[in-house]
Order: structure tokens, then sequence, then C-alpha cells
């Protein structure tokens, strides 16, 4: 097996072509902001007008989203932790009486404490999971009647103070009927085990890998090709969120199915910008994180399998995202072995394990030491590399270092969740990964 062909499995089709896409998008946004700026510095000069703010669609005559026309909808369970700040937090961006929560079937202090912060509570008589209790708060505070849009926001979950300046006009487009939020994890390296600290930064790089490398590209002007508005911080629409059957049976998670929804019903188009940041808590403790990983692998597969395939750029997008997910996923799952195998032979010899030389012999026909470092571990490290340039933490680099058992963690989870979309189904029960207490300065910082 070639250097190539090695990484090639590494670094996938997919970040290539849609990253290509993706930097020819960043080169037209660049240049039609110069232009835009242009145009508002010379209408400003002629006329006195000043028009601030983010570029929107011009020459369009429709009622524009505001603020106040987006309901916001939380699914909690047992979130007292992380709650009351992510409700401070989004009550500064958003009236507070826009804001609604669904306990669903919270044994804590969740419903008190999102009643204290002033928002519209709910509670479910028995745990129906998220996708349930978003439903039920869907219908029950009619939303999609009273509002525009809905925004789904996870409990653990803030927005950057720039979230709506720069997804509102994004719905100026009448054809955007999803806009997803940009995740961004929020960690605090002091507070965690080094461990910890190598979990969490491995899920940061999923996030910015992807959402820059993948769905960048994928909802260019009139592409919508990602395959998951994610729910923790996304706005739909409500004429496609009446459309969507948001909790069908059998489903462990909402996400994959809202986006298939979108795609098979011919909703519109999904949007996205690396600016709609939004701060997430994501697992520190392996158990938690494997747990997590599961259940969303699961709701892949489960979502595939319902899914009816339809002749497109999506179905497309899909076939070769898929096909890729599993050949880098055995590819991983067998990489330790092999490199056990081939860096082995001193070790073999000592213990006199006749064998052992031939079967290094019959892999090493296929694949070497050298084009297992030059073509799998050198480019994730570098891709490690882009990423704490990008974030502009230094911590990745030694991080970085780990991150290789981590991507062994996830190839296991993929492969072992698979048989579970047609053995599994879920019963509405979910449990949150163990949270952790908002430090005092985050919250300070949030508050100012």
């Amino acid at each position: 097996m070639s250097t190539w062909l090695l990484l090639i499995l590494v670094v996938g089709v997919n970040y290539v072509v849609w990253g290509t896409v993706g930097f020819l998008r960043l080169c037209d946004e660049t240049i039609g902001r110069v232009v835009f700026g242009a145009r508002r510095r010379i209408r400003r000069r002629s006329s006195g007008d000043v028009d601030g703010g983010y570029p929107r669609a011009e020459g369009r005559h429709r009622k524009r989203v505001t603020v106040c026309d987006i309901a916001v909808l939380m699914a909690a369970h047992d979130e007292e932790l992380v709650i009351e700040h992510s409700l401070r937090a989004i009550s500064a961006l958003v009236p507070v009486q826009q804001v609604h929560v669904v306990s669903d079937y919270s044994t804590d202090r969740t419903v008190d404490l999102a009643r204290s912060a002033g928002a519209n509570v709910i509670e479910t008589e028995t745990n129906v999971g998220k996708a349930g209790a978003l439903q039920e708060g869907i219908t029950r505070f009619e939303l999609a009647k009273r509002f525009e849009a809905v925004m789904i926001l996870d409990a653990d979950t803030q927005l950057d103070p720039r979230y709506f300046e720069v997804v509102l006009p994004l719905l100026d487009d009448p054809d955007v009927v999803a806009v997803a939020g940009s995740a961004e994890t929020r960690w605090h390296p002091r507070d965690l085990s080094l461990f910890g600290a190598i979990v969490v930064a491995h899920r940061q790089r999923i996030y910015t890998l992807t959402q820059r490398l993948l769905k960048f590209g994928q909802t260019w002007r009139g592409l919508s090709a990602t395959h998951i508005v994610p729910g923790f911080a996304s706005i739909y629409r409500s004429r496609a969120l009446e459309r969507i059957e948001v909790n069908p049976p059998g489903l462990v998670i909402e996400d994959f199915n809202m986006t298939f929804e979108v795609h098979a019903r011919r909703l519109g188009r999904i949007a996205f910008t690396p600016a709609a940041r939004a701060y997430t808590q994501d697992p520190s403790r392996y158990g938690d994180y494997v747990r997590q990983t599961k259940r969303w692998a699961l709701g892949l597969w489960q979502t595939l399998r319902r899914y009816r395939p339809r002749p497109g750029l999506f179905s497309l997008m899909l076939a070769v995202l898929i096909g890729e997910l599993l050949t880098s996923s055995i590819f991983y799952v067998v990489l330790p072995l092999t490199l056990l195998v081939l860096g082995g032979s001193a070790v073999a010899v000592l213990a006199g394990l006749d064998g052992f030389a031939a079967v290094r012999d019959q892999i090493e026909q296929h694949v070497s030491l050298r084009a297992v470092g030059l073509g799998v571990l050198l480019p994730d490290y570098l891709l490690t590399c882009c990423v704490a340039l990008l974030e502009r933490r230094p911590r990745y680099l030694y991080l970085g270092l780990f991150f290789m058992v981590m991507r062994v963690t996830d190839a296991v989870i993929a492969l072992y969740s698979l048989p579970g979309a047609w053995r599994e189904s879920s019963n509405g029960r979910w449990v949150s990964p163990t949270r952790r207490a908002i430090p005092a300065e985050v919250q300070d910082h949030s508050a100012a």
C-alpha cells in the first residue's frame, strides 16, 4: 500500500473536494465584502445615509427576520449545573419571553432554575427523550404558528454575542430554511486531567476540520449538501419545521433525521457560516465520550436505514461520505495490530516466535512502517497543527500526539454501531454526559 493511498485514507476525498469548494467560497465572499464596502462608502458620500452591519441581500422587498421573530426551544434533562448560565447567555440576545424550556422528566433543580431565569417552562410526565421533548415544546407552545423561525438550543450551550448578527442575513434568502450553528467546545485544561484534555481537544479538532473543510463548502450559494444541522444551536424556519417529522419512532437522536427530512422533502437550502459560533460542553471522561459518540453513530446509521435516496447532489455526497467512513474505520481498527506486527520484530525474536517473521513479511508486502509514518501519522499530526493555528491553542501540539488513540476509538464505535441500526430502537430515554460546573471567570465574562 503506497504512502499516497494511506494519505487519501487519512485526509479523504471529501475534505479535498469540499475544502476546495470552501476556498472558492471564501474568495467569493471576501471579494463580495470588498465590493459591498465600496458601494456603501459611495452611497454614504452621495446621500449621507449610513447602512451599517453585515451585508444583506439587496433589491428584495420582503420582511426580514429579526430576533423578535425567533423562538428559542431548549430540551433539558437534569442540567442544573449548566442551564442557568446558558439561559443567562441567551437572554442577553433574545427577549426572555421568547425562550422556552422543556424539562424532560428532570429530577434535579433544572425546572426551578429555568423558571427563575424567566423562561417559559413545561415538564414531560415521563422521559420521552430529546426529540420527544422538542416535539412537545413545538406543539404545546405553538411555536411554528407564533414565530417565523425556531432556534433549537442545547442546555449546555451559549451563543457567541455576534451569533444573530451573522445568522439573520442568511435568512434573508427565502430559499434558506435552516441555518447550522458552528460548534466550539469550551474547555479549561487546568480543570481537566491530561486524558480529559485529550478527549475534549480531539472533539474540537473534529469540529474545526468538518466545519471548515466540509460544511463551509457544502453550503455555498445554491449548494445544500451538508448531512447534519446539529441540534445544539441551529435555526429552522417554521414553515419547514411544520413539515419535518421531528420525532419518528425508533431513532436515538433527531439531528440527522431532521436534516435528511429537509433534503428528502426538498424544503429548501441549509446555510452555514463559521462565524455563527456557539460554545458547548463536550465530554471530558472517556466513558462519556464513548457513550455519546456511540449514540451519534447509531443515530446516523438509523437515519440512513430510514432514508430513501433521491438523485441529486446530497445523495452523491452522502454515498462518498459513508464509503469513506467505512473504509477509514476499517483501516484505523486494523492499524494498531499492523503497527504492533511491523514494529515488534526484535521482541518476537527474543520471545522465540518463529512464525512471527512470516506474518510480518506478508504484511510488509502491502504496507511498511515508513509508509504508515509518512502517509498516516505525519499528515494526521499536521492537520492537528493546522487546528492549533486556527484555534490559537498551542496545547494541541502536544495533545495531538495522543489523538491517534481517539481516532481508533471513533473507528471502533462507527463499526460497532452499524449493526445496531437494525437491532436497536430508541426507548426515548437519554442521559447527558457528566457536566462540569461553569468556572466563575467564564460566567463573569459572559455577563459582561
